[in-house]
C-alpha cells in the first residue's frame, strides 16, 4: 500500500465489473470484448459483493461498479477505497440524479459516474479515457518532469499567499501540465479548498491524527481533485481543537506526493514555518510573499535570513503582492529593495474586481485574470520551474552556465555596502 499509486498495475487484471442486473451486465461484456478484457470479468452482486472480492484479491487496473443498491452510495464508495490498491480507476455507475452526489463521488476519488440507463457510447467513451490514463507514460513523465516542490510563505497575514499559492497549483498543473498536489497547512483556517469551491474534507486531519495511515491509498482517497491535473488537501479543523503533532504527519504526507504527483505547492503559514523547519528542507523553491509596509519590510528580512540559515539550497523568490497602481505607498520599492539586500523578483499590482470576481465563480485569480494581470502569474510559474530545473542539473551533477549561476547568487546574496 505504501506504493505510488501506479507501482503494481503490472500484476493486477485489467478490468472486472460487479452490477446489479443483467441489462448492464449484457451491455459491459461486449464493449469488455473490445478491450480485449474478459467477459467472464463482469460479476453480478454490485458494490457489496465488490468490497467483499477485493478484501481477499488485488484489484483491477479498472473497477466498473453499481451503487443502483447502494443506500448510501458515498459511504459504501469509501467502504470500498478501504479494499482498493493505489492506482485503481474506478467507474461508477447508478440510478440517482443528483450533481451533488457526483461532485461528492468523484472528490473521494472515482474517476467517473455514470447515470443509468447510459448507452453503449457512453460506456466506451469512459472507458477509453480510462486506459488513457493507464496508458500514459507515467514513467516517462516523471523522468522528464521530475518533481517540483514549492513553498509559498506570507511574510505576514493577509498579504495574499494563499491567494498565490493557489494561483501557482492550478498554474502547474493547467499550464505546464503537471499533475499538483496543493498542501494547505494552515489547519484552522486554510483557504485553499474554498477557493475552489470545493469541500476540503477530513483527509488532512486523519494525517495529523493518525500519521501510521499516511501511504499511496490514504493519498487517492484523501486528496480532493480540482481537476484531472489538480488535487488539494486542506482543513477546516474546529478552532477549539489545538494542532498536536511533532510535524512525523507533513513529512510522510510530502513524501507520499513526491510519488504520486509531478508537482507539489505548499502553502505554508509563517508559524508552521518556525514550528516545523523540515517542511522546507526538501523545497526546491521558497516564494516569499510581502507587500510593501514598514512590518512585511521587517518580516521579509527575518525570513529571508531564516532561509538562508535554515534551507540554503532552496531556490528563493520574492514577490510583492497586492501594489496600488497610483495609491501612496507606506515604503517605496527601492527602499524595500534596499532593506532586504536584493531585488523583488516579481509584483502582483492590486486589483479587486478580479479577486472578487475569482471568488464568485470558485476559481484561482490566474484563471480569470487576463493581460497585464495576468503576466505576473505566468511569470511565477515559469520562475518556479525554472529554478527547479537548475537546481535538479546541480544535484545531478550537470554544471549550470557561469552567467547564470553568478546572477543567481547576486539575487540571492546581494553583498552589504561598505
Amino acid at each position: 500500500m505504501n506504493a505510488p499509486f501506479q507501482a503494481r498495475a503490472g500484476l493486477r487484471d485489467p478490468f472486472t465489473a460487479f452490477v446489479c442486473d443483467d441489462a448492464t451486465a449484457d451491455m459491459l461484456r461486449p464493449v469488455a470484448v473490445e478491450h480485449g478484457w474478459s467477459p467472464e470479468k463482469v460479476n453480478k452482486g454490485g458494490l457489496r459483493n465488490a468490497v467483499q472480492s477485493l478484501s481477499v484479491s488485488a484489484s483491477p487496473n479498472i473497477l466498473f461498479v453499481d451503487l443502483s443498491e447502494s443506500a448510501d452510495p458515498l459511504n459504501d464508495i469509501n467502504a470500498l477505497a478501504e479494499v482498493c490498491e493505489p492506482g485503481t480507476i474506478v467507474i461508477a455507475a447508478g440510478q440517482v440524479n443528483d450533481v451533488r452526489l457526483y461532485r461528492d463521488l468523484v472528490a473521494s476519488g472515482i474517476h467517473d459516474y455514470l447515470l443509468k440507463p447510459f448507452t453503449v457510447d457512453q460506456l466506451r467513451d469512459t472507458f477509453a479515457h480510462a486506459q488513457s490514463i493507464l496508458s500514459g507514460p507515467r514513467g516517462e513523465a516523471q523522468a522528464d518532469k521530475p518533481h517540483v516542490m514549492t513553498a509559498v510563505i506570507g511574510v505576514r497575514g493577509g498579504v495574499g499567499a494563499s491567494t498565490l499559492a493557489t494561483s501557482l497549483a492550478w498554474l502547474l498543473g493547467a499550464k505546464a501540465e503537471r499533475s499538483t498536489a496543493l498542501l494547505d497547512l494552515d489547519v484552522h483556517f486554510g483557504t485553499g479548498a474554498l477557493a475552489l469551491d470545493l469541500e476540503p474534507g477530513r483527509g488532512l486531519t486523519d494525517a495529523i491524527e493518525n500519521p501510521s495511515r499516511i501511504d499511496g491509498l490514504f493519498i487517492e482517497r484523501a486528496m480532493v481533485r480540482a481537476n484531472d491535473k489538480l488535487s488539494v488537501l486542506s482543513a477546516e479543523a474546529p478552532i477549539n481543537t489545538p494542532l498536536l503533532t511533532d510535524g512525523s504527519a507533513f513529512f510522510q504526507l510530502q513524501e507520499e506526493m513526491r510519488n504520486a504527483f509531478e508537482s507539489t505547492v505548499l502553502d505554508l503559514p509563517r508559524h508552521m514555518l518556525i514550528q516545523y523547519p523540515h517542511l522546507v528542507h526538501d523545497a526546491h523553491v521558497a516564494v516569499v510573499v510581502s507587500e510593501l509596509t514598514l512590518a512585511a519590510t521587517r518580516d521579509t528580512i527575518r525570513i529571508l535570513a531564516w532561509l538562508k540559515a535554515n534551507a540554503p539550497q532552496t531556490k528563493v523568490i520574492v514577490v510583492t503582492n497586492r501594489i496600488p497602481s497610483g495609491g501612496a505607498l507606506e515604503i517605496s520599492k527601492k527602499d524595500f529593495e534596499q532593506s532586504i539586500e536584493r531585488p523583488i523578483d516579481i509584483v502582483f499590482p492590486d486589483d479587486g474586481k478580479i479577486a472578487a470576481q475569482a471568488a464568485k465563480l470558485g476559481k484561482p485569480m490566474a484563471e480569470v485574470a487576463s493581460g497585464k494581470m495576468a503576466a505576473p502569474f505566468a511569470t511565477l510559474s515559469n520562475m518556479v520551474l525554472s529554478h527547479a530545473s537548475e537546481e535538479g542539473a546541480t544535484e545531478g551533477g550537470a554544471m549550470a552556465p557561469k552567467n547564470l549561476v553568478n546572477s543567481l547568487k547576486s539575487m540571492l546574496s546581494k553583498p552589504k555596502a561598505a
